[in-house]
């Protein structure tokens, strides 16, 4: 059975590729990076020469590029294969609403949202149809809450976690064996945070951490994943604070990540 991985080529995509090579599946890598991808593409063969290893480059900010990559997918694997399905490709825009820029926002969304919404149905059908497979969307702990000055990346992850959790109890109705899964980190120590411009201090859990008890609980049938006890925590009280003085607490954490 294959698994497709999208932004495979760092962080937490690059690590559920290397744990699903673990647990069996071949696999089918994209993202931008071609360079990156044939390098984790080669690790993993040298490690699991068995292993069938496909690397698709893809910009998944555009519509066209998400028809493709499920086409190539499907032809590659064969649509009855591929059994395991990882959107976690995503960008972040930092900074306070008015201030930041339109065209990177709507390629987060883009990004972030839509290829999601499209890859997660256009597979999806497939997997009910063929009576088998995961999909394992990744969101954030982002997607519980607001974040001012982080605002359309904590918008773009309630989407996600949302929509995963709507799709979850559609197919738990219909009885169907399909299992969906939202994979909801805090902090995770990558690149993610660099790339969109901010800076993050207290103690962050592994991509690898985020990884493992992602495929895990997917695989074990569970509807959300919050890897850490303590971010389990932060997330319940959250919740019990309200909208009002959660997002006034939120203003104050993310402030801090522009230095100020």
């Amino acid at each position: 059975m294959f698994a497709l991985v999208t932004g495979a080529s760092a962080g937490i995509g690059l690590e559920i590729a290397r744990y699903l090579a673990v647990k069996g599946y071949d696999l089918i890598l994209t993202a931008r990076r071609e360079d990156r991808l044939q390098k984790l593409r080669r690790q993993i063969l040298e490690k699991y020469p068995e292993r069938e290893v496909h690397v698709i480059p893809a910009d998944l900010s555009k519509r066209e590029e998400c028809t493709r990559l499920f086409e190539e997918s499907c032809r590659l694997a064969g649509s009855q294969n591929i059994d395991f399905v990882v959107n976690n490709a995503g960008m972040g825009v930092y900074g306070r609403f008015l201030e930041t820029d339109l065209e990177k926002e709507l390629t987060l969304i883009d990004l972030n949202v839509t290829s999601v919404h499209i890859l997660s149905k256009l597979f999806l059908r497939e997997m009910v149809q063929n009576g088998h497979g995961v999909l394992l969307n990744v969101g954030s702990c982002a997607g519980f809450t607001a974040g001012p000055t982080f605002s359309s990346y904590y918008a773009s992850k309630n989407y996600v976690v949302r929509l995963t959790e709507a799709i979850y109890e559609e197919l738990r109705q219909a009885h169907s064996p399909v299992k969906v899964c939202c994979l909801c980190p805090g902090p995770v120590a990558t690149a993610f945070n660099d790339n969109a411009g901010v800076l993050v201090s207290g103690r962050q859990i592994t991509a690898r951490q985020a990884a493992r008890e992602g495929v895990d609980g997917a695989l074990a049938g569970k509807m959300l994943v919050i890897p850490g006890t303590k971010m389990k925590l932060v997330t319940i009280g959250s919740h019990l604070l309200g909208e009002h003085l959660s997002t006034m607490i939120n203003y104050h954490i993310q402030k801090k990540k522009a230095g100020e």
